[in-house]
């Protein structure tokens, strides 16, 4: 144990009797303490090295030298919000408008991103939110993830793009029926706790011309995928073609590896509008020379470190290993990704696709018992999301494949011992 710290068993307890039981743990029936973190691996109280293929938030790695010391240095000169003229505000704006389309030109600082959210202004047009909550309210329409995996229109379907963008059209005509209008369409550019869902191509064109005619304006949101992750392209919405370029951009944990700082980046055009209302826009620590600082550094350090062409490399390698234990393994519904964003989606059974929830979760537990953090998602907790620091390598994505394979073998034995093969994943 590392000296002077509690132990796991004190911290858990402390935690349980101090912090918010809302406030919740990863694995809640044997959390992991760590207490030292770098690149992609993160570390117990014990020294206990663990792969980390969770963490987005450390975009570059954990504890990035460049971006410590980015950080040291800026603090030891000033700190302060940005109602004061600094090089570091418009220099970071400057740098992340290279990385956009030239419409996308204006930008808003803040210090957390806006998804999912603690305000009932976004809780209640975030499905992940209000569904635990009080329900859909009236002026909030729920259009269809457009997956073609599991989703209403699949990969059989002749032209599921046009199906899918009709969905929102026929939402928004019933809305405007009712004497609504719209104002304006949020999406992940990925959908993440979606289930790592991957938008046909063009999907995003047909509903913003939807959108647009409506009077809307197009959200996309790069909190989860943004910053080079997809490896195509810097930023996700551009998977979807040259010739999109949604109206407002949302940015937030990546762009700072873990510090807090986030972006909107937007229109001249709706900039102007928002000043026109009268109403000034301030965030006590949006745009700091700290947090502008760190931005600017993430930002080197993908270039330097070449991380989005990595992305590309590791995620097409991970993909292709997941592929083969996809034929092997008949529990492996679907893999699919882009870039070091990758789902694994888990079924019962091949035919009608039944998420394997408790399967799911059985396998992440046995890989923390093989030091390998991995997590769950969709609306059936069934899919398995890699959303690792850039960092990651060949021999990580060798290591927890072939940990998968051991687990998912000792499952299928533990099937076949026990004879019951009704209740199990086939």
């Amino acid at each position: 144990m590392w000296q002077g710290q509690r132990s796991r068993q004190e911290t858990l307890a402390l935690r349980q009797q101090l912090i918010g039981s809302s406030c919740k743990l990863f694995f809640s029936n044997d959390p992991v303490k760590i207490v030292k973190a770098k690149g992609q691996y993160m570390y117990d109280e014990n020294g206990r090295r663990y792969l980390d293929c969770i963490n987005n938030v450390a975009h570059v790695g954990h504890c990035h030298p460049d971006i410590v010391k980015a950080a040291h240095e800026q603090n030891q000169l000033l700190n302060t919000n940005s109602r004061y003229l600094h090089d570091n505000l418009v220099d970071y704006a400057e740098r992340l408008s290279k990385t956009l389309p030239e419409k996308l030109c204006i930008f808003y600082f803040l210090n957390s991103g806006a998804y999912h959210g603690h305000l009932t202004s976004l809780i209640d047009i975030s499905p992940y939110k209000f569904r635990n909550l009080e329900g859909q309210k009236e002026w909030v329409h729920v259009a269809p993830v457009p997956d073609t995996y599991r989703g209403v229109y699949r990969e059989d379907h002749e032209d599921s793009v046009t199906a899918y963008a009709n969905e929102v059209k026929i939402i928004i005509e019933q809305a405007q029926e009712k004497g609504r209008k719209i104002a304006a369409f949020f999406v992940e550019s990925l959908p993440s706790v979606g289930g790592q869902i991957i938008p046909p191509p063009g999907y995003f064109q047909k509903v913003a011309e939807h959108v647009h005619k409506a009077g809307g304006v197009f959200i996309a949101d790069e909190i989860q995928v943004g910053f080079g992750r997809v490896g195509r392209h810097f930023w996700a919405f551009q998977l979807q073609g040259e010739d999109f370029i949604p109206d407002i951009v949302t940015m937030g944990k990546p762009i700072g590896n873990g510090h807090p700082i986030a972006c909107v980046a937007t229109t001249k055009e709706i900039a102007e509008a928002f000043a026109a209302t009268g109403v000034e826009y301030f965030n006590t620590f949006g745009g700091n020379p700290v947090s502008c600082a760190i931005g600017l550094a993430v930002l080197d350090v993908i270039e330097k470190e070449h991380l989005q062409a990595h992305a590309m490399e590791i995620g097409n390698f991970l993909m292709k290993l997941l592929k083969e234990q996809k034929t092997k393994h008949p529990i492996i519904g679907d893999v699919r990704g882009s870039g070091l964003f990758i789902g694994v989606d888990l079924i019962k059974d091949q035919a009608e696709r039944t998420p394997a929830t408790e399967e799911a979760e059985y396998l992440i537990t046995r890989l923390k018992e093989e030091y390998i953090l991995l997590s769950t998602d969709g609306p059936g907790r069934n899919v398995l999301k890699f959303k690792p620091p850039m960092c990651f390598n060949m021999e990580d994505a060798k290591f927890v494949v072939d940990t998968i394979d051991k687990v998912l073998t000792e499952m299928e034995k533990e099937c076949l011992n026990q004879q019951k093969t009704s209740t199990c994943s086939t």
